[in-house]
């Protein structure tokens, strides 16, 4: 067990008994008495109202709760990559949001998990192709949380152009590219379109309820059974 998760479940521990012993506290997390009474000075150095000593045992003050947001020391360093990859292969507007993310959380992460954030050695390098794998993404991305047409000119892989309208309903990142599922209305069929040949994108102010993302899904999957 990481340090930083050990000391979260010692202050559950604390929580859910009015009084407990070093030797009690060391045999539920698994570590010596001498561990539990640097990891309490540590707990209560962060401010954690702790009472008692060692050899007596402790007590949380009561009312003492957790901030509302408790993670693991995984979840943190999962959530650190994510909102990373999400700077790096996102849109301008969603890299700023995942750094916002980020912020919001360190303020209230306890001290130990914070550090954990702060230290995340898990990046994800913005290569110089990611931007323009990434342009056009934002409007793309509203028309999909708004559910209204999409116009477009595409252009295939042998670089024969085409207009179209599609209604689009989802975006998937395949690791080098993203690419917009939907329905297009030229094909009569539910197409994928890599949005790095996708020029000009215009949000129309039609909407439609008539197709979901779960047909698309479907429609993928008896194409893949068939096969």
């Amino acid at each position: 067990m990481r340090r930083s998760d050990r000391l979260f479940q010692l202050v559950q521990i604390l929580q859910a008994r009015r009084f407990v012993t070093a030797d009690e506290l060391a045999k539920a997390v698994g570590v010596s008495r001498r561990t539990v009474y640097r990891d309490v000075r540590d707990l209560i150095g962060s401010g954690v109202p702790v009472r008692g000593e060692a050899g007596v045992g402790y007590q949380l003050q009561r009312g003492y709760e957790l901030p509302p947001m408790t993670f693991t020391t995984q979840e943190v360093e999962a959530l650190a990559l994510g909102s990373r990859m999400v700077e790096a292969w996102g849109d301008p507007e969603l890299a700023q949001a995942a750094r916002g993310v980020l912020t919001k959380v360190e303020r209230v992460l306890p001290e130990p998990l914070r550090r954990v954030l702060l230290d995340t050695a898990l990046f994800a390098p913005s290569p110089h192709y990611a931007a323009s794998r990434s342009a056009g993404l934002g409007p793309l991305r509203h028309a999909v949380s708004e559910r209204r047409k999409l116009r477009f000119e595409y252009t295939r892989r042998d670089g024969h152009a085409t207009a179209r309208v599609v209604r689009p309903l989802g975006l998937y990142f395949w690791g080098m590219s993203w690419s917009l599922a939907a329905w297009c209305e030229l094909r009569e069929d539910f197409r994928n379109f890599r949005i790095d040949r996708i020029h000009d994108p215009a949000v129309m102010e039609e909407t439609f309820e008539d197709v979901t993302l779960a047909d698309f899904v479907a429609s993928v999957q008896t194409a893949e059974r068939s096969a």
